[in-house]
C-alpha cells in the first residue's frame, strides 16, 4: 500500500508539474557599445539557466553594421516574434536582430529616419504587428520637435504625426511611449536627449489615428523641479490607467485620459535629484531606479494617487543604476546601462510579487567571479577582440524560447 500510494503521488506530480523541455532555455539579450567607438555595437546573449556549465556567461554575440552610435534603448520587452529592435541613438540608427535561435543571434536589418524625422528612440509593439517609435527631432540641428510614427516590422514608415504643439509647450522631443490599447490612446514623454532644453511635456494621441490629443504640461511639485523632463510613461496592471516618471525624480497620474482633456497630476517624489531614470510595473508594484539612492526603490500602487514606498534595493556607493526591465516570470529584473561601477556591468533582482520586496541575485555571476553580476569589461568576445564594452537596453527571453 505504501509503495502504491508512493507512486500515485510522483505520477500526481508529474502530471501538475510537467518536466521541462530539454531545449528550453533562459537567456538574457544585452545590447552593448563597444567603448572604442571604432568596433561596432553589439547584441550579447547571457545564460541563464543555473543548471547549465556557461551560467552568467556570455557565450554569443552579434554586431551591428554601419556608423558606431553608442548603444542605447532596446524595446523594453522580448516580442512573441524573436525579432528585436536594438536602438543605436548617436547614429539614428535602430537594429532589429534575430533572436529566434539565441545561441545564434543575427543581425536581420536595420533602418534610421522617417522622412525628415529623425533619431529614433523608444518603441512599442502594436496588437496588428506594427510598432510606433518617438522621434526626437524633425531635420538637422535638433531645432524641431520630432514626432510618433507607425512602423511594419521591418522599419517601412508607414504613419507619422508631428509633436510640436508652441501654443502649449515651445520645447518638445519626443522620447519614451506606452500604448493603452483598452482607451485607444498613446502617451509619450518628452525629455532632449542632446540636453539642448527642459521639457515638461507630455502628450496624449488618439491610437486609432494618431492624432494629438493634448499636450499636457506637468504640474510644479509643492517645492522642487520634479516635473522637469518627463521620461517613461508606464501602463499600470488594469490596463487602463498611465503614470509618467521624470528624471528628475518625479511621479505623475494621468487623469482624464478617455476623454478629450486628460491632465497630470503629482503623486510621488523618490528624491530631490535629477537622478532617475527606467521604472518597470510589476504587478501592483512600481519599481523605480534612483541613482541617489543608489539603487532601486519599490511602491505599492493599489492606489495609484496615493503611491506607499515598502522596499529599497540599496546597490553599492559606485553602482549607479539607469536600465531595468522585468522577466516574463515577474520576479527578476535585469539592471543595466548605469554609471559608474554599473557603467560595465550587468546585475540582477528579485521581487516578491506578493509583497514588493527586492533583493539582489547573488548567485548571478559567471564561476570564479568574486562579485554579483557579469563583466563587460574584457578584452575579447565571441564576435572578436573588441575590447571594454557598455551594456545598455536588456531584456529576457520569453518563457519556452528555444535553445
Amino acid at each position: 500500500m505504501t509503495r502504491l500510494l508512493l507512486v500515485l503521488l510522483l505520477l500526481t506530480g508529474c502530471a501538475t508539474q510537467p518536466p521541462r523541455s530539454s531545449g528550453e532555455r533562459d537567456f538574457l539579450f544585452v545590447w552593448a557599445g563597444a567603448a572604442a567607438k571604432e568596433q561596432s555595437d553589439f547584441l550579447a546573449v547571457i545564460d541563464l539557466d543555473p543548471a547549465s556549465p556557461t551560467f552568467a556567461e556570455i557565450f554569443a554575440t552579434a554586431p551591428a553594421d554601419g556608423p558606431r552610435g553608442g548603444a542605447h534603448h532596446t524595446e523594453h520587452v522580448m516580442p512573441k516574434d524573436g525579432i528585436l529592435l536594438a536602438n543605436a541613438f548617436g547614429s539614428g540608427r535602430t537594429f532589429l536582430f534575430d533572436l529566434r535561435q539565441p545561441r545564434q543571434p543575427r543581425l536581420s536589418s536595420s533602418f534610421a529616419g522617417a522622412g525628415e524625422y529623425m533619431h529614433p528612440h523608444s518603441f512599442v509593439r502594436l496588437p496588428n504587428g506594427n510598432f510606433l517609435a518617438t522621434y526626437q527631432e524633425r531635420g538637422h540641428g535638433n531645432e524641431r520637435p520630432g514626432a510618433l510614427v507607425e512602423l511594419s516590422p521591418n522599419g517601412q514608415v508607414l504613419k507619422t504625426s508631428d509633436a510640436a504643439d508652441p501654443a502649449v509647450e515651445p520645447f518638445i522631443r519626443p522620447y519614451s511611449l506606452a500604448v493603452v490599447p483598452a482607451l485607444d490612446r498613446v502617451v509619450t514623454s518628452s525629455a532632449d536627449m542632446h540636453a539642448k532644453a527642459i521639457s515638461r511635456a507630455v502628450q496624449v494621441w488618439r491610437l486609432s489615428d494618431l492624432s494629438l490629443i493634448k499636450t499636457v504640461v506637468l504640474p510644479a511639485p509643492p517645492a522642487g523641479k520634479q516635473n522637469e523632463d518627463p521620461a517613461e510613461p508606464r501602463v499600470l496592471s488594469d490596463g487602463r490607467t498611465v503614470v509618467v516618471s521624470t528624471f528628475t525624480c518625479g511621479l505623475f497620474l494621468l487623469r482624464d485620459l478617455e476623454g478629450e482633456s486628460p491632465f497630470a497630476e503629482f503623486i510621488h517624489k523618490f528624491s530631490d535629484t535629477d537622478a532617475c531614470a527606467l521604472p518597470v510595473v510589476a504587478g501592483r508594484y512600481w519599481v523605480q531606479t534612483d541613482a541617489s539612492v543608489p539603487g532601486l526603490v519599490s511602491l505599492d500602487m493599489t492606489d495609484p494617487s496615493r503611491p506607499r514606498e515598502v522596499d529599497r534595493l540599496v546597490l553599492a556607493s559606485d553602482e549607479h543604476p539607469h536600465w531595468i526591465s522585468l522577466a516574463p516570470d515577474g520576479r527578476r529584473i535585469v539592471i543595466s546601462g548605469g554609471a559608474k561601477a554599473l557603467q560595465t556591468r550587468v546585475l540582477l533582482a528579485r521581487i516578491d510579487p506578493g509583497t514588493g520586496q527586492l533583493t539582489l541575485d547573488s548567485s548571478f555571476k559567471p564561476k570564479g567571479a568574486s562579485q554579483p553580476g557579469v563583466s563587460f569589461d574584457r578584452a575579447g568576445w565571441p564576435h572578436g577582440k573588441v575590447g571594454r564594452a557598455i551594456p545598455h537596453g536588456a531584456v529576457f527571453s520569453r518563457r519556452g524560447q528555444r535553445n
